[in-house]
């Protein structure tokens, strides 16, 4: 009987130290994953953006780099963030698209494979919103702060669910300013540009210049013109050799990056050059109309605030549709139109039927169409529908993330990559290498 108190005595005291080493590890997890609040600077709280609300911008990470690659049917890819150190070791750093999120390219709405790879990108972005279903590896909350060996501090931010990802002329007509060109050296053909990024109403004396790169490859767009540096030596606006000052003029670039000899290892190249406000409005209006014709194909997204439910199937959709689209697209919502909804996933691609979106959406007939007032937040374009059909499926619940199709928009097949069946298979979403076929 001694023997065995003892023992059971020895069990309790091991179960009880098991429970308090358990309870330890779960607890700085936690801490790991959510560091408290308390004693923390104002501003460094952590925030996740909630379902059903469009995050304020305000309280989204900004950093900015090279886009390295993309997975466009997931709405995800990776970009090379610029940081303090040495460029080119800085690791691809993997991103995803909120469902709501807008791509900007040229001053206008894009989707994710309009932007070429190697375009210098600006990003907002938060945490994830729900680490369970994130598209991307997720990252300690304070990872922002963290130094990565020879690439410097910042490199690769826990913040890489992004809201608003644009390239630099999109950016700076958001942001209203412009690039001042200060001279120009040139030699066979390349060369470099020393310039300021300043507010396009009046200078800023705190611009810092910076050099940037450009070749042959280099185009300038004038009007409707597309030029080449061989067009502006002979008008004699830049030196067939050799330097000379241009004054500050006001342009808009488009950034990239390239490898960069004699130990330079964050300087940017220029891809093109917008010298006036006609040729930049010409590259959106092309932009637009590409973006434009995506849409139409694979329905605009939005998210279900309400369903009111009624007899057989019938049931009554309130839907909020998602912002940065160009506002003919709006136009074509319409009190009294037929209207398709289909469920799909947070990558936005359609979720449910093997024939098309159409295969299994709810059909039916938009009974309103309203526009809220004030400021809009991004991500949100202000316009709520009241859909009604007589069959409603599984995934138009609220909260849940849907595409709309006005009946005047065309009724395509999408590619096998942009839809994922009936969603009951996780990997159905991101495809192991089974997808490939078997030779």
């Amino acid at each position: 009987m001694k023997l065995f108190f003892v023992r059971r005595s020895l069990f309790v005291v091991l179960k009880s130290s098991l429970i308090l080493v358990c309870s330890f590890v779960i607890r700085a997890n936690a801490a790991n994953d959510e560091p408290s609040t308390k004693n923390k600077e104002p501003g460094t709280e952590v925030f996740r953006p909630e379902a059903g609300k469009f995050p304020a911008l305000a309280k989204a990470h900004s950093y900015r780099g090279e886009l390295v690659f993309v997975d466009h049917a997931n709405r995800r890819g990776s970009i090379r963030v610029q940081g303090a150190g040495t460029y080119f070791r800085n690791a691809p750093h993997p991103f995803a698209m909120l469902p709501y999120g807008i791509v900007r390219y040229h001053g206008a709405p894009a989707d994710l494979w309009d932007i070429p790879l190697g375009t210098v990108m600006h990003v907002r972005a938060y945490l994830p919103p729900d680490p369970k279903t994130s598209a991307v590896p997720v990252l300690p909350v304070d990872n922002k702060n963290k130094t990565a060996g020879y690439s410097g501090k910042g490199v690769a931010p826990a913040e890489n669910h992004v809201l608003l990802l644009e390239d630099e002329p999109s950016h700076c007509q958001r942001e209203g300013l412009v690039w001042k060109l200060k001279e120009v050296e040139l030699k066979n053909r390349e060369g470099m540009i020393i310039a300021t990024c300043e507010p396009k109403q009046g200078g800023d004396n705190k611009a810092e210049e910076e050099k940037l790169t450009f070749d042959a490859a280099t185009r300038i767009w004038r009007g409707r013109e597309c030029l080449e540096i061989d067009d502006l030596i002979a008008e004699g606006a830049w030196p067939a050799d050799g330097k000379k000052s241009l004054g500050g003029q006001a342009v808009l670039l488009g950034i990239t990056w390239k490898p960069t000899p004699d130990g330079i290892f964050t300087r940017f190249h220029i891809s093109d050059i917008w010298l006036d406000d006609a040729s930049m409005q010409r590259a959106a209006k092309n932009q637009t109309e590409t973006h434009k014709a995506s849409i139409r194909s694979r329905w605009m997204p939005a998210w279900v605030d309400a369903v009111e439910y009624g007899k057989f199937g019938r049931a009554t959709v309130t839907a909020t549709l998602f912002g940065g689209m160009d506002d003919s697209l709006y136009a074509d919502f319409k009190k009294g139109v037929g209207a398709n909804m289909n469920g799909v996933e947070n990558t936005l691609k359609h979720a449910g039927g093997a024939y098309g979106p159409a295969h299994m959406a709810s059909k039916g007939t938009i009974l309103d169409v309203t526009k809220a007032s004030g400021d809009v937040p991004l991500g949100s374009s202000g316009i709520q529908i009241r859909f009604e059909t007589d069959l409603i499926i599984e995934g138009i619940r609220p909260g849940r993330i849907v595409r709309v199709r006005p009946s005047n928009w065309p009724l395509v097949n999408l590619p096998r990559e942009e839809y994922v069946g009936d969603s009951s298979n996780p990997e159905d979403r991101f495809p192991t290498p089974d997808i490939f076929p078997k030779y």
